[in-house]
């Protein structure tokens, strides 16, 4: 009887032997080095190569000095974070059931053609090296994170009345003007490469003959009497300004002299009135390269003097200042919690710091 049970203990102590060994080699192959064209992993989603090299390419433009290896991995480990970014926010919004719908990325691609032919649209694609699924995986992806914010973020901000008025008493002078200011919105079209245009449709020029013919479009589009904000949320390429549709707020008119040629313009406008296409320089005066083109739009004048709190464009820009300190702040927190829920995997960012470690 003892041998008999020593042999069914061994025989247990063998499996379990063999089942840890089992255990050892698939927690071993866990670690395994990621295939070469995986650059991060998010919750177990692949971020691959060649959709980082796309990002990478399209943020060099037409820039024909290529960068330092060292400068140009640095570029690619900014677009990394900001592709694991973006798809810890698709995940997030897809649990949520608020991915985009095709219906939303269709109307979207019917907007962006509206100003082109055919040839032309699929010229610029070309320009660009993007094809339509890129332009649509890309806006699907946008439209589903304007959504997730406007449900997390936006919808989660109230600015009262008493927060308006402490702000006012706390930062009163700042509504002194000590010169007459001008309240404009822009819409600006450059061929400078960037990598975030800030438009709703990501539509970039490419050439200074495409830039030219693109501000004469959205010029004449205005001219017919389509609404400024809205072209300009579509179509301007001022990442600072287009997502409001163009408010460049209040500029005191001493900032305006120093372009004299746009100051004359819009010197001459009365309200609701748009200036015609006017040059954007690399600096100061006309004796500079031009880099793109503006139109802008007179929506008032403010003479010099104290604004009172009673004025409801005070109120206005009190609110809106607010509004957007509360949305960055809260947008910043709610990025930090996803960011500790996920599980990322950076194997390009561990593969850096090996080779700098050899």
């Amino acid at each position: 009887m003892q041998v008999k049970g020593f042999s069914r203990s061994r025989s247990r102590l063998t499996a379990l032997f063999l089942c840890g060994g089992a255990l050892l080699a698939s927690l071993a192959g866990c670690h395994r080095s990621p295939a070469p064209d995986i650059m991060a992993t998010v919750n177990g989603k692949d971020i691959l190569r060649a959709d980082m090299e796309k990002y990478y390419k399209a943020s060099l433009g037409d820039n024909p000095q290529e960068p330092s290896a060292e400068q140009a991995n640095i570029v690619r480990l900014n677009i990394l974070r900001q592709m694991i970014e973006d798809e810890i926010l698709q995940q997030r919004a897809a649990k949520l059931n608020l991915a985009a719908t095709d219906e939303d990325v269709n109307a979207k691609i019917t907007e962006m053609k509206a100003p082109y032919t055919q040839e032309e649209f699929d010229r610029q694609l070309k320009q660009r090296n993007l094809t339509l699924d890129d332009i649509k995986r890309d806006l699907r992806r946008s439209l589903t994170k304007t959504k997730l914010m406007n449900k997390e973020i936006e919808s989660k901000i109230n600015i009262t009345d008493a927060e308006i008025s402490k702000y006012y008493a706390a930062h009163k002078a700042d509504f002194n003007l000590i010169e007459p200011n001008y309240h404009l919105a822009q819409i600006m079209v450059t061929d400078v490469p960037a990598q975030q245009t800030g438009n709703l449709q990501n539509n970039k020029a490419t050439s200074d003959a495409d830039a030219k013919k693109k501000i004469q479009t959205l010029h004449n589009r205005l001219d017919s009497g389509e609404d400024f904000g809205t072209v300009a949320m579509q179509f301007s390429e001022n990442s600072n300004t287009a997502s409001n549709g163009g408010d460049m707020g209040f500029v005191a008119e001493s900032a305006l002299h120093s372009d004299p040629e746009a100051y004359g313009a819009i010197s001459n406008l009365k309200p609701g009135e748009i200036t015609p296409i006017l040059p954007i320089y690399d600096g100061a005066g006309t004796g500079h390269k031009t880099v793109g083109y503006a139109i802008y739009k007179l929506i008032g004048r403010e003479p010099a003097g104290q604004r009172e709190m009673s004025d409801p464009r005070v109120q206005q820009t009190i609110r809106q200042f607010l509004r957007e300190g509360h949305a960055q702040l809260l947008k910043n927190a709610y990025l930090e919690m996803l960011h500790d829920q996920a599980k990322v995997r950076n194997y390009f960012a561990e593969e850096i710091l090996k080779q700098g470690a050899q």
